[in-house]
Order: structure tokens, then C-alpha cells, then sequence
């Protein structure tokens, strides 16, 4: 076969597709995605709940406390001890004072713990409507 003189193939130019500006917009939307994720936050322990009438979605929720059946404290995966609950709670409160607590208290723990952390938060000065107690749906 002959070879036409004035044609010649990409290859022997040297053209090549260039995939810079593709790999910069794929890094730039997973930046964007891990940015704007919204990450969920578990207490760290399993909890066992009492059951509950009524149910309801948190949204913002940004502060876990669990309370264990052995009256253990544990806050964002944390176990806290009882005199340092109000300096933990400040400190998570202060990063998002808009954000909701929610309280998900064993079945067996005591009142006299549930009341500590209770007072704790309305202390430190997060609203009433901010505090959420967990349950099990029936």
C-alpha cells in the first residue's frame, strides 16, 4: 500500500488529548462533596432505650451524649467523667450554638446522672428546644 505523502496520523504529530482540565474539575467536586457532607456523629456506646410514644427527626443535631446502664458519661465517642461534663459541653457548644443535643439514656442508667447532664447543658445556656431525648421506636 502506498502511503499518501500530506496525511499523517495524531500520533506521528504528536496530539494527544490533554486530561488536565478533566482531572481538575474531578478533584474540584470532590472537594465540594467532602466539603459539604454532612457527617454523622454516633456517642460511641451502645445504648439500650426505653421505648417511646411519640417519635420525631432531629436535624442539626451536632452534640451526642449516652448514658450506659453503669451510670457511664459518654459524649462524641468520649467517656467523660461527671465533673467534666459542663467544660465538654461548653467546649461543643461554643463550636455550634445553633446545633441540637441529644440524649440517649440507657434503661438502667440513674435519674441522678441523667439530671447532672441535664443541668450541665441548661448551664452552659443551650436552650430547651436544642435537647433531645433518644428513644427506641416501638
Amino acid at each position: 500500500m502506498r502511503r499518501m505523502i500530506g496525511s499523517r496520523t495524531s500520533e506521528q504529530n504528536g496530539q494527544q488529548i490533554d486530561l488536565t482540565p478533566m482531572l481538575d474539575v474531578v478533584f474540584i467536586m470532590l472537594i465540594f462533596f467532602i466539603v459539604t457532607a454532612s457527617f454523622i456523629k454516633e456517642p460511641g456506646v451502645t445504648v439500650a432505650r426505653p421505648p417511646a410514644a411519640t417519635l420525631e427527626q432531629i436535624k442539626n443535631q451536632k452534640i451526642f451524649v449516652a448514658l450506659t446502664g453503669d451510670d457511664e458519661i459518654w459524649i462524641d465517642k468520649r467517656q467523660v467523667e461527671p465533673v467534666l461534663i459542663k467544660g465538654v459541653i461548653e467546649r461543643l457548644h461554643a463550636e455550634n450554638p445553633l446545633g441540637a443535643v441529644v440524649i440517649q439514656a440507657d434503661a438502667d442508667s440513674s435519674a441522678g446522672v441523667f439530671a447532672l447532664v441535664f443541668d450541665a447543658l441548661r448551664d452552659v445556656g443551650v436552650p430547651a428546644a436544642h435537647i433531645h431525648i433518644a428513644a427506641v421506636e416501638e
